[in-house]
């Protein structure tokens, strides 16, 4: 049943701890899609890599600690919507809301788009779009669920994909000892080259931070912490600083087994080094990483896009009727979930590139008036 307040205003249930709040913004952050963005960001920035993401890093730890301070100012779901709605004006988070609602909705959109490429180069016999509605299908499924369902799921994804890290960094490692790439394991060349004007490293930089949206899906969690003013600041910055470090070493070793920036396939250009430094049975476990980071990361995407249609629903900023209830069985807003899986849809029309790009602006929108 879901709970109520004494006004009988229906109200989340408080069953998050500090732990499941920072995995779920660790599977929103999808660690893997360092490696999804690694060929974009290396012919960006001439070879710059990890100087783009320590970069990014900079500026998004100070972003994650504006939203800390925010938080513990307006301890309610909406994230950046409620706080721009409750501190500057209900106008301007009237627009903010429906910026960073591109935001939300259209994450999923690419996350899926990306995971139904891998399956099809898996099983090419089946279309893309089999493999879309599938995602869809069971994600929507596990969020109308329950939170703490789709946090228990995160929990195994989460360390999985981390495996898949520690090893392709070993890997890449290893194989610069044996004289491949740079042929030494210290070197300054992935965060600065005298060659490669600081621009370069700033745009590569401007496509990093799409890689730490996870930190502001952790505060659409607030209502359903259980101890929000203290958990939900400390499972932004965790999500932030330890996305970051990942993104870092992960590029940084990946350019030492690799330090030019040309490839056959851009965006599968940590798949082509990894057929170079790994074993031939770690392309295909590099694959199903590469899934599941799309999988867990649809799950939280969706999850907080849904929180976002709620805290707008029930300021009647949508129709309160339809985006404000809660599912009196599963204390989910499930008509807001299945919302964003038929919104989904649109995907089977869409490219990542269009996709990201909705992403990007309703992201820097947020973070801008945050």
């Amino acid at each position: 049943m879901a709970e109520q307040n004494q006004d009988n205003s229906q109200v989340f249930k408080r069953s998050l701890k500090l732990h499941h709040l920072t995995l779920f913004g660790l599977a929103y952050l999808a660690p893997m899609i360092v490696y999804g963005l690694y060929g974009v960001i290396s012919e960006t920035t001439h070879g710059v890599e990890a100087g783009a993401y320590l970069t990014a890093l900079i500026a998004m730890f100070f972003t994650a600690l504006s939203y800390c301070h925010m938080v513990k100012a307006y301890p309610v779901a909406g994230s950046a919507y409620a706080y721009t709605r409750k501190s500057l004006s209900s106008h301007v988070g009237f627009m903010v809301g429906w910026a960073v609602m591109l935001d939300y909705v259209f994450i999923p959109m690419a996350i899926w788009l990306i995971g139904a490429a891998y399956f099809h180069a898996a099983f090419p016999s089946i279309p893309s779009w089999v493999f879309v509605l599938g995602f869809i299908i069971v994600t929507t499924s596990i969020n109308c669920i329950g939170i703490k369902i789709g946090a228990q799921v995160n929990v195994v994804m989460v360390v999985l994909q981390l495996i898949v890290i520690a090893a392709f960094i070993a890997f890449s490692v290893r194989a610069v000892m044996h004289g491949i790439g740079t042929g030494t394991v210290l070197s300054i060349s992935p965060f600065y080259n005298k060659n490669v004007p600081f621009s370069f490293v700033f745009a590569g930089a401007a496509i990093a931070c799409y890689s730490f949206l996870g930190f502001d899906a952790v505060s659409t969690l607030v209502e359903e912490a259980v101890n929000p003013i203290k958990d939900i600041p400390r499972a932004i910055i965790l999500t932030t600083l330890i996305g970051g470090l990942l993104f870092i070493v992960a590029s940084y070793t990946t350019h030492l087994a690799h330090p030019g920036y040309v490839y056959k396939d851009v965006e599968n250009a940590a798949f082509e080094i990894a057929q170079q430094v790994t074993p031939a049975i770690f392309a295909t476990i590099f694959m199903i990483g590469m899934i599941i980071a799309q999988f867990a990361s649809g799950i939280s995407a969706q999850a907080s896009g849904a929180r976002l249609m709620y805290a707008m629903g029930r300021d009647n900023v949508l129709p309160k009727k339809v985006f404000g209830k809660l599912s009196e069985k599963f204390n989910t807003p499930i008509v807001n979930i299945i919302i964003t899986g038929i919104i989904a849809l649109l995907t089977l029309k869409l490219t990542v590139t269009t996709s990201t790009s909705f992403i990007n602006f309703g992201a820097f929108s947020a973070f801008t008036f945050v």
